[in-house]
């Protein structure tokens, strides 16, 4: 009972305006197929009533995305038949994705953890269903629940779009900066939000993500950067040509050149 969860990064993020607290997005998702955590469950030793969540995570069990997207399928699923199965069954991660980096590793494990859960124990939920659950947990997770190479992502992440396209050889750096994604975000709307430009947000939608590495800027394809920057100036030292930046940070990646 093993399932892959894998990492992402953000080809462009453009913000296109605001829902409340929430920001609106247009954004490429690209699924990286050689970063994954891996996702399993185990029998414990002994039955016991708590969920049992284990691995080198930086938060305590009750913040982690998995287990808040055990509690949402508690509340619309068979509640009875989860307890049980997590009486005797504990979930492992063996982690490989940074976490604080930008590559979707906490959404990417409560998708998973959703996805194995609902084909295990014969929940039946559809992906639309999955993907609706996992919107409440967050932003990234509805991407990770349909499990496309390459996805325009818009909304407040809740719509995804397969793109059609090849997934790209990419290369990761994850700097030892750990980046607050609600911070980034706070950052950029006190100082950027006048900046949105959503036709250059529309125009990188339609293009192939090869051709908008190649054509765009860092600070043009991410709007997160600068205030990230802003925020933890030891990200200057990464800034390079041809590298990109993922998500609120702090990876940054490139096309691999062979």
């Amino acid at each position: 009972m093993t399932i892959k969860a894998y990492a992402k990064v953000n080809i462009f993020l453009k913000i296109v305006g605001t829902r409340g607290k929430f920001h609106k997005l247009s954004s490429r998702f690209m699924r990286l197929s050689n970063l994954y955590d891996i996702l399993s469950f185990k029998e414990k030793k002994s039955p016991s009533g708590e969920f049992t969540l284990i691995g080198n995570f930086g938060c305590s069990v009750e913040k982690n995305t998995i287990y808040k997207a055990y509690l949402e399928l508690e509340k619309i699923s068979n509640k009875l038949l989860l307890q049980t199965f997590f009486k005797k069954y504990q979930v492992i991660v063996e982690k490989n994705i940074p976490e604080f980096a930008g590559l979707g590793g906490g959404s990417s494990n409560a998708a998973a953890f959703l996805n194995l859960t609902n084909e295990l124990l014969g929940l039946n939920l559809t992906k639309d269903e999955l993907a609706n659950i996992g919107s409440k947990i967050g932003a990234d997770v509805p991407f990770f629940i349909y499990n496309y190479k390459s996805a325009n992502v818009s909304g407040i992440g809740e719509i995804v779009k397969p793109y059609d396209e090849d997934a790209l050889d990419i290369v990761t750096i994850t700097p030892q900066i750990e980046c607050d994604t609600a911070k980034v975000y706070q950052k950029f709307r006190s100082d950027y939000l006048k900046d949105i430009d959503i036709n250059l947000a529309n125009k990188l939608s339609m293009l192939d993500s090869k051709e908008i590495l190649q054509t765009y800027s860092i600070s043009t394809l991410n709007d997160l950067f600068k205030p990230a920057l802003d925020l933890y100036n030891d990200l200057y030292s990464y800034k390079k040509p041809n590298w990109f930046f993922s998500g609120s940070g702090s990876t940054f990646f490139r096309m691999s050149h062979g």
